[in-house]
């Protein structure tokens, strides 16, 4: 009997592995390379100020006077005057075209993750803008009308600015739920459905109650 030779199975064998390493691996280099950068980011905005004082360097020093620099910014945006000061601030932004730019989107996606924490209940998908065409709204409320019918209150986000959008009353039969957390769905908003759940629970026609 004519034995199998063992070298390509040791070799398809360690190939399997290095490849299972290396994913296994690449999640966490990118972590750590980024949570380096981030931690340097800090470090290099406070090296010029404080290294020069204290002779030496402290590497993670930048980020905890950072974090503390951050909450003394959250303590007076809380209180009138810091409020008007930072208003001014913003206004002057404004008036920085590309920097504007920058500064509006960014204050909007943070604004949009925001919203997800106060106001919205669920997410569902509704028939707008034509029959067989699903767009996805965030629940505010509930209202009931004259007649007893029961209303859904629906605000439906624009892409890929999830702040602005229309406000609508649904009737709940018109309303179809949707697996989604909030922040599931304001992920598919601002991606412009780019980062969507690969199967979503929309049938063709909707079953009528």
């Amino acid at each position: 009997m004519k034995m199998k030779p063992i070298w390509p199975q040791i070799k398809i064998s360690l190939r399997n592995k290095l490849i299972t390493g290396i994913i296994a691996l690449i999640p966490i280099a990118v972590t750590v390379y980024f949570f380096k950068l981030f931690i340097n980011l800090f470090d290099n905005m406070v090296r010029p100020a404080l290294d020069p004082l204290i002779g030496f360097h402290i590497p993670g020093l930048g980020l905890v006077i950072s974090i503390l620099i951050i909450y003394l910014l959250g303590v007076v945006m809380t209180n009138v005057l810091g409020k008007a000061i930072f208003q001014l601030f913003e206004k002057w932004l404004n008036h920085v075209p590309l920097i504007r730019t920058v500064y509006q989107t960014t204050k909007q996606i943070l604004g949009a993750f925001s919203m997800s924490k106060s106001g919205f209940e669920r997410v569902v998908f509704v028939e707008y803008p034509r029959k067989e065409c699903w767009t996805l709204g965030f629940v505010t409320g509930n209202s009931v009308g004259k007649d007893g019918k029961k209303f859904v209150n629906v605000f439906l986000p624009t892409t890929p600015n999830p702040t602005s959008g229309w406000a609508l009353f649904i009737e709940e039969k018109d309303v179809l739920p949707s697996e989604m957390t909030i922040e599931q769905g304001l992920k598919v908003i601002i991606s412009g459905g780019a980062i969507a759940p690969q199967q979503l629970n929309i049938v063709g026609e909707k079953k009528k109650e």
